[in-house]
């Protein structure tokens, strides 16, 4: 059964389709839901919340949501391919690993760098921009040591959404590649996205090999009913095969009548034994206890984390970007959506959106695929195609010429 028509019929007599959804009222209806985080809250005008109740009257329980256009203001002004270098927000804490001779701490470093990325999130219920087929995003990192970073994305498939992505900085010896399939499903008055892929971390100065991270589901609550909040839940699995070192992550969601938002908690295992404890708020507070030695080691605690700890990308300015580079192609977009104005933001997305569909359909007629630029899928994953220089020395030019290959060299903002 439609969904919408369901909620309408059981509305209060009187009650119009009008009605909205997460409508703005004033006083107590404007407070988050209890326990919650109010950054991760979203209450929609009068305005938006029509154009939800509009949309889901489309839906179905269960309905994939890939080729759903969802309306300017649920998104965040930012592609996919620019919000995974979230996770190299923490990158300093893998710094001179390849030093530490205790393999039960590189690893406990490596899960504390991984769930760090989580807590940078824009303000409210958004979503990025799905990227198109062939967009690419490149960024640099310059950090207090001096040393540099180097990060490439591409969207190499669309349906289904497939992004990869490669992170490299030499002078420190780390290297992250990984990618990203995100499958949405609308379950009545939560959107799910469940985050098929993986993170593979690699300290190059050591032979630990690959470490490989998974990812939390992402839910949207209260689309229908109360105020919109963003939750991560399910569990994650860490593991490093060399060296016999695991660990999961359980995201708890709140319960409908118990419970609290942004709870983790998680253990490290070595050989099959747990060394360590996983706890606190991945929002706001994350702490390590070694049980060997008792000890607790605070990971995170965004009360003392100061904007200048977090390292920021940079990027050419977009009028030196590629057509299809991430900042330059979604730029109207975006101008749209930080001033306000959602009707240009609006046709700037459905141009964008317009073109994907038009290349896509260009390859089904010709009856071929898109051939990515940076990666390639071999043994069922997606890899770089950048041969890693066994001088790490020679690696800083190598990887800016195979990320920047033909890109006149300009200004980074």
């Amino acid at each position: 059964m439609n969904i919408f028509r369901g909620i309408q019929a059981r509305l209060p007599s009187g009650s119009s389709g009008s009605t909205t959804p997460n409508s703005n009222g004033s006083g107590a209806d404007d407070r988050p839901p209890e326990g919650s985080d109010p950054d991760d809250t979203s209450l929609l005008d009068e305005k938006q919340g029509s154009i939800v109740l509009s949309l889901i009257s489309q839906l179905r329980i269960g309905m994939d949501l890939s080729k759903i256009a969802f309306p300017t203001f649920v998104l965040e002004p930012r592609s996919m391919l620019e919000r995974i270098t979230d996770f190299m927000t923490h990158t300093e804490i893998l710094f001179g690993l390849e030093n530490e001779s205790d393999k039960a701490v590189r690893f406990e470093r490596v899960l504390q760098y991984y769930m760090l990325g989580w807590h940078i999130r824009p303000k409210g219920v958004k979503k990025p921009y799905n990227p198109t087929i062939g967009e690419i995003f490149r960024c640099r990192y310059t950090y207090t040591n001096g040393t540099e970073g180097f990060y490439v994305a591409e969207q190499v498939s669309h349906h289904p959404p497939v992004s990869a992505y490669f992170f490299l900085s030499p002078a420190n010896k780390i290297l992250v590649v990984g990618e990203l399939r995100p499958k949405s499903r609308f379950l009545g008055n939560s959107v799910q996205t469940i985050m098929d892929g993986e993170n593979r971390i690699t300290l190059l100065g050591t032979d630990d090999g690959e470490y490989i991270i998974s990812l939390p589901n992402m839910f949207a609550r209260g689309i229908l009913f109360g105020k919109l909040v963003f939750e991560l839940g399910d569990t994650i699995d860490a593991i490093n095969e060399k060296t016999g070192m695991s660990g999961s992550v359980e995201f708890k969601t709140k319960g409908f009548f118990s419970g609290t938002y942004n709870v983790v908690k998680g253990q490290v295992q070595q050989d099959r034994e747990t060394i360590g404890e996983i706890s606190g708020k991945w929002s706001h507070h994350l702490e390590y206890k070694d049980l060997k030695f008792g000890k607790t080691r605070v990971w995170f605690d965004d009360a003392t984390t100061t904007s200048e700890e977090l390292s920021r990308p940079t990027c050419h300015p977009e009028e030196h970007q590629e057509p299809n580079e991430s900042r330059r192609l979604w730029s109207g977009v975006t101008r749209g959506i930080r001033a306000g104005d959602q009707n240009a933001a609006q046709e700037a997305k459905t141009i964008v959106e317009d073109n994907g569909r038009k290349y896509a359909r260009t390859l089904d007629e010709q009856g071929a695929t898109h051939n990515s630029r940076f990666f390639e899928f071999r043994g069922g994953k997606w890899h770089a195609k950048f041969v890693l220089p066994e001088n790490l020395e020679e690696a800083k030019s190598k990887v800016q010429e195979w990320i920047w290959a033909d890109t006149p060299v300009k200004k980074a903002t």
